[in-house]
């Protein structure tokens, strides 16, 4: 009797020391990050927010229902032969930039004491400086209150660690992999939205179910921000990661909804109407004995109405669109951790503007870094096969680099970022090849710099826009940037 209790006691301090080894998570969380390139979603909320009670401050170590934040990044950089225009109807930025940009966010959250009410506010001044082109809002969103909302959370209200929650009011979100639905985190500004948000269960359960309906925030550089009333973008993704270990797999469905106003006497105000319905599915996961490989997938097909003006005259015409991403990924067995990763990318560009049918993919609002360090891409008529290296030489220390080609999906689609298109698709398909790297360094808890260049060569549907009459060029575009990060309160780690 007393050899089984002593067997049982070592059994019981075995599997307590077991399941706190490094690496190791509670039994009841299921949630697998991606190893993508770039499109993990950021946490909820953000990473530079802190719970008080695990901050640097000792005497708030009780106080575990605050959550703060507050952090600072300045980013300069330079653009040589900037393929983005200036203004929607301009193209190419012929002079080199030399451009600051200063961004400042502070949060404030309450959670628990008062549960199940709760409440969060987020404030964002994003500045830029020394451009030689018009500012855009892009770069710019001075005094700006990007989140403000309240919520209703009932912890168990689906079972055991299961809750259902209810947000309401001012808000962003990154869903899937961000190529759809992002707050845009390397930009200076944010991608927001004020509406609803119903969430069945969380992101560490074995299943969970995000729905919303919002209006998005339209961003005004140096007035309150306010929301566009005419358009609504709703939907839902259901995550299963309980099914296998091998993989989460994320059905989900996105809409958006506009409704024009093609004779507003306010030129700029006119808008067509749009019903857009997107249905997908994503499956992601890592397998093999190590883990080593991972992968990546994404399919989206589009269909409904899409608008178009002529003047105060609109047409409807049919939206059928598709879109696929898919990246594969090998981990090596290294003391760099080094991740070597292949991607293939697919979006259908519209073939003619004047048929009843248009095939362009809506990108809705999308995170566009992982398509081009030069943020020269969407995810809208694009044939793109990308190789990247990811590792780790020192300590705190990233370092990752890539290799990109574009092709027009349509000949005669365009390319919309760069406001360039040959309607007679005489051109060809081939916009240009990009390579880039870029190095991270964690100096403390508290700062992080990084380090990136990235060099744009246009290729042949590119060069042949270059015509003498206009503003455009034949050279490749080079693109430099330094960015320091300040955490006030740390990286929570104490």
């Amino acid at each position: 009797m007393q050899a089984n209790l002593v067997k049982a006691a070592s059994l019981g301090t075995a599997m307590a020391l077991f399941m706190t080894l490094p690496g190791m998570v509670n039994a009841e969380d299921y949630y697998v990050k991606t190893k993508g390139y770039r499109v993990e979603p950021e946490p909820d909320p953000q990473s530079y927010v802190r719970n008080l009670s695990k901050t640097q401050f000792t005497q708030f170590r009780d106080i575990e229902w605050l959550d703060v934040g507050l952090d600072f990044r300045t980013r300069y950089e330079y653009r040589e032969n900037d393929y983005r225009p200036t203004v929607p109807t301009t193209k190419y930025r012929a002079d080199p930039d030399n451009l600051w940009l200063l961004r400042t966010r502070a949060y404030v959250g309450v959670k628990d004491i008062i549960d199940p009410l709760r409440f969060a506010i987020e404030f964002e001044d994003a500045r830029s400086y020394n451009s030689l082109y018009e500012k855009t809002n892009a770069d710019v969103n001075e005094f700006e209150l990007i989140q403000a909302y309240g919520e209703f959370y009932f912890k168990n209200a689906l079972g055991h660690n299961r809750p259902l929650s209810l947000r309401f009011g001012r808000q962003h979100l990154e869903l899937l992999d961000r190529r759809l639905i992002g707050n845009n985190q390397f930009r200076n500004t944010t991608n927001n939205f004020e509406g609803f948000r119903l969430r069945f269960g969380k992101q560490q359960n074995n299943w969970d179910l995000d729905t919303f309906a919002f209006q998005p925030v339209d961003r005004l550089k140096y007035e309150f921000d306010q929301p566009d009333e005419d358009t609504w973008i709703y939907g839902g993704v259901l995550s299963i990661k309980q099914w296998s270990e091998f993989v989460t797999i994320q059905p989900y469905f996105l809409g958006r909804k506009q409704n024009g106003d093609p004779t507003n006497p306010v030129a700029a105000n006119r808008k067509p109407d749009m019903d857009i319905y997107a249905p997908g599915l994503r499956v992601y996961g890592v397998f093999g004995e190590t883990q080593a490989f991972d992968y990546d997938a994404n399919i989206n097909k589009q269909f409904g109405r899409f608008g178009s003006l002529s003047g105060t005259t609109q047409s409807l015409r049919q939206h059928d669109a598709l879109a696929y991403s898919l990246e594969l990924g090998y981990t090596f067995d290294h003391a760099w951790r080094p991740r070597a990763s292949l991607y293939f990318g697919y979006g259908t560009g519209d073939k003619s503007p004047s048929d009843n049918l248009n095939q362009r993919f809506d990108a809705f609002y999308g995170f566009n870094q992982p398509w081009s360090r030069n943020d020269y891409y969407s995810w809208d008529n694009i044939i793109t096969p990308k190789a990247r290296l990811e590792f780790v030489p020192y300590k705190d220390v990233r370092i990752d680099t890539g290799y990109n080609l574009y092709w027009q999906e349509s000949e005669t689609g365009g390319w919309n970022r760069a406001n360039l298109r040959d309607p007679s698709g005489k051109s060809g398909s081939f916009m240009g090849h990009e390579f880039d790297i870029r190095m991270r360094h964690k100096l403390n808890k508290y700062a992080d710099w990084s380090l990136s260049y990235a060099r744009y060569t246009p290729g042949g549907f590119t060069t042949s826009q270059a015509k003498p009459s206009g503003p455009y060029t034949t050279e490749p575009s080079n693109f430099f940037y330094f960015e320091l990060n300040l955490n006030a309160f740390g990286d929570g780690k104490l």
